[in-house]
Parts: structure tokens; sequence; C-alpha cells
């Protein structure tokens, strides 16, 4: 097999005609890979992905051929793929005001060219949800994915592909969200990617609805106008954040308390929506995980001798 690409969490492979994706247990914040990686968090991506895309079938069709065709050494957190060519856009969807999105509403009145009512704070559920793209910036440099109107995502793929995601796009978050929701999970927000296979057949592509692409809040927990405790890695951004200034060259290595904190929301966040019992590829259950009916909201986890936990 042939390395094709290696991201900030995952590898891609060739074999054959097929694409092999194997997801690491790396954690990355603020486009830096942290040094110390997270047990499970791999497979616990690929696992969640796969139970998502079996869902979403009816919207639009994926990329996976098989989660079980795959080297044994990555069984469990790889997939075996189509080879697309990838839409040049992140597909970004808000259904809830929060992070980059409502620094920019408070700033402009607007997130990514759409125009929001007044008054809005903090985790506040928007009208509707909103489509907010962004570039897909190059791994390999020091760019950072910038936020798109829907006009310049015209400019980009042209007004028919363009309409096209965003309204697949969409229609994947609000049937999300309704499964969540039955299982008492919000979905604030969540980025989703796609390509075109060889016959020009759009698909979801990467991952979906994880706890790295998507931001999960507990519905019973939920009130607007303070940030929302989290089953992601929300708690990784203001424990790195609240640790002081931010060298990419050296990004710090997370405490023991904070790893086995964010492992325990990403099993957590996986046990909710699934109905499943947390087990490794390679049978163990999670550590004194209990498989909870409905979620309980997840407490902050802040460095030591640091100041509040903030938004970053």
């Amino acid at each position: 097999m042939e390395l094709m690409h290696s991201g900030k969490v995952r590898e891609v492979y060739r074999d054959g005609n097929d694409l092999i994706l194997v997801a690491s247990d790396r954690i990355s914040v603020f486009d830096m890979v942290l040094p110390t990686p997270v047990p499970d968090k791999g497979a616990l991506l690929t696992q969640l992905s796969v139970w998502w895309f079996d869902r979403l079938g009816e919207v639009v069709p994926h990329h996976v051929i098989s989660a079980t065709d795959v080297p044994d050494r990555w069984r469990g957190r790889a997939l075996r793929c189509r080879r697309l060519n990838m839409v040049p856009v992140e597909c970004v969807v808000r259904g809830h005001l929060t992070g980059s999105g409502l620094r920019e509403y408070r700033a402009t009145g607007s997130v990514c060219g759409v125009r929001l009512p007044e008054g809005l704070q903090e985790a506040s559920e928007l009208p509707e949800p909103i489509f907010t793209p962004t570039t897909k910036a190059d791994p390999t440099s020091c760019a950072h994915d910038e936020p798109l109107t829907f006009d310049q995502v015209v400019d980009v793929l042209g007004r028919q592909e363009a309409e096209e995601v965003r309204r697949i796009t969409l229609e994947v978050f609000r049937r999300g969200s309704r499964i969540a929701a039955e299982r008492g999970i919000l979905i604030a927000d969540t980025k989703l990617e796609f390509g075109r296979d060889d016959e020009g057949v759009l698909r979801l592509a990467d991952e979906v609805l994880t706890s790295d692409s998507s931001r999960f809040w507990s519905a019973a927990g939920w009130r607007p106008g303070v940030q929302q405790p989290s089953f992601d890695k929300q708690l990784v951004r203001d424990w790195v954040a609240a640790s002081g200034p931010l060298d990419p060259a050296s990004p710090p290595e997370l405490p023991e308390d904070v790893v086995q904190a964010v492992r325990a929301r990403y099993v957590e966040a996986y046990e909710i929506l699934t109905g499943l019992p947390w087990r490794s590829p390679e049978g163990s259950s999670g550590k004194d995980r209990k498989h909870h009916r409905g979620p309980k909201p997840p407490g902050p986890v802040a460095p030591k001798n640091a100041g509040p936990v903030g938004t970053p």
C-alpha cells in the first residue's frame, strides 16, 4: 500500500483502486496537533462515522466500501473507501451560535454573509440552520480555513454544485439533529466534506457527525447565555487556551486527567448516540464506563493554576 496523505488525525493509503482511511489517536486544536494521544479516539471516530453513514444513506450516498475489509493492524479504526475528487470547500452548518460564528455575529451581525436576528447570545438556537462554509486550507501549509459567503462558494464551484452541496449539507444536519435529539443530544454545529466519484456522483466523505467534527451538547442541560458543557474536544480547546501563550512549534502535553476526561466524553457521545456500550478494537470496554439512557452534562476540566475555562 502507498501512503498518499498524512493529515492532523488521519492517514490515507492507496490499495489498488480503493483508499484506506486510517484514523489515529492524535488530537488537534487551533490547527496544532498535540503530542499526547487520546486512547481509542481513532476507533471511536471511525465507528461513530460508520453508524451515521448507515443512517444518512437516504439523504446522500457515502464513500465507504467496507469497515471490515481493512488490514488487521488498523481494524476498528480504518475504512475502505472509494477514491473521490474532493469538493474544495469545507461545508459547515450551524444550528446554534457559538465559537467563531458567535464572534463574527458580535462583530457584524452576520455569519458568512447570513444576516441573523439581533439579540442572540452564546448558545442561542438559530431560527433555522445556516450554511457557513469555509475554505479548505492546505494541511501542509500554515494557512487556516477562512469563512466564505455563499456567493464566494458559487465562484469556486459554480451555482449548480454550490446549491446542491448547500442543500445536502443542511439536510444531513437536520436529519442527524433529529436522530441525536431523540437520544438527548443537541448538535450545535458540524463540518462535512464531499467528493465526486468517477461517475460524477456526489458522496459524503471523511467523517460525519463525530466528536471531532461537531459540537455535541446535552439537550436537557442546554441554557442560552453561557458556554455549554460538551461531549467533544471543546474541553481540550479550553485547557490549551488557558494554559498560556501558544507556540505552534511546541504544543503543550496534555495532563492525564484531561486525556481521560476527553476520552470519557468521546465514549459517552458514542454510547448515547448509538445505544451501544463502547468496546475498543481489542475487545475491552472503556474504563469504568456505564451506559446512559440520556446524557448527563459533563463539567469543565481546567489546567492547574489557571483562571476560568473560557471560549477559545
